[in-house]
């Protein structure tokens, strides 16, 4: 009877993938001070449990795995919070343990900003301190009364001091920009807020038919009054041809207003 690869590979960008060989069962991550959890069911010939051995990066641990149910500590390694671990869980044929928190070792905000800045071409700069994983700095810019996506880079992902930096395009008047980062199943975590005041004057608008002409090249998005986007983009006009006759929210600039399309 031939012997089926099976195996979980839990890679930093938070992507999970099978391969096991013999019953060998593979997790990949960075230490996030938390353990792991193992649910462990009966070998598949109802003869004892699944899974009989486990080593975290290479050592066998003490963790009893002779249960419905065990956790592997990672304490008596002395990880530090973003080091690096494989932990290979030996099983029989036949059956696969499950990993009840995979999430444990995949990467999660941890940042403190030690200083964000924007200069006068517009370019925002932010060093960082204490990135446990790495995952991508989100950056926003608060517009049209929310907070609106701009770009986003990845982080290092180191506990050392990183530097970044992001060229953002700027609207008429006060500008207020942040970055953020997400994890998995965790809260999103923010800079301070950085303001930015430019000198030139907000575009104005002509509707011509089905094109909506700006005077200067902006960011715009058009709502209809439920609320949902149907044109959203950057330049000097906008095609609103497809659109069906009738009134819509039009947010360019740094303005929100009200226009109809008659025809």
């Amino acid at each position: 009877m031939n012997k089926f690869l099976f195996s979980l590979l839990l890679v930093l960008s938070g992507t999970i993938t099978m391969n096991a060989n013999a019953g060998v069962l593979v997790v990949e991550g960075k230490y996030q001070q938390k353990n792991l959890f193992i649910q462990n069911g009966f070998s598949s010939n109802g003869v004892g449990f699944c899974a009989f051995q486990v080593k975290v990066n290479g050592q066998i641990t003490t963790d009893e795995v002779n249960s419905s149910a065990f956790e592997i500590d990672f304490t008596p390694f002395k990880f530090k919070a973003g080091d690096k671990i494989t932990v290979e869980i030996e099983h029989k044929d036949g059956c696969i343990p499950k990993i009840l928190n995979p999430e444990a070792l995949k990467p999660k905000p941890t940042f403190d900003v030690v200083s964000i800045s924007i200069n006068n071409d517009a370019m925002l700069s932010w060093t960082t301190k204490n990135e446990v994983g790495s995952l991508p700095f989100v950056i926003e810019q608060f517009k049209w009364n929310k907070w609106v996506y701009v770009g986003e880079i990845n982080g290092e992902g180191t506990p050392k001091a990183n530097d970044y930096k992001f060229k953002v395009v700027a609207h008429s008047g006060e500008n207020k920009f942040r970055v953020k980062q997400v994890g998995f199943a965790s809260l999103p975590r923010f800079s301070d807020v950085v303001v930015y005041n430019s000198l030139m004057e907000r575009p104005s608008y002509q509707i011509d038919k089905d094109l909506i002409n700006f005077n200067n090249e902006t960011s715009y998005e058009v709502y209809d009054f439920y609320g949902n986007v149907v044109k959203k983009g950057f330049g000097a006009t906008c095609d609103i041809n497809s659109l069906k006759k009738g009134k819509y929210y039009l947010c360019y600039d740094n303005a929100v207003t009200e226009i109809e399309k008659k025809k």
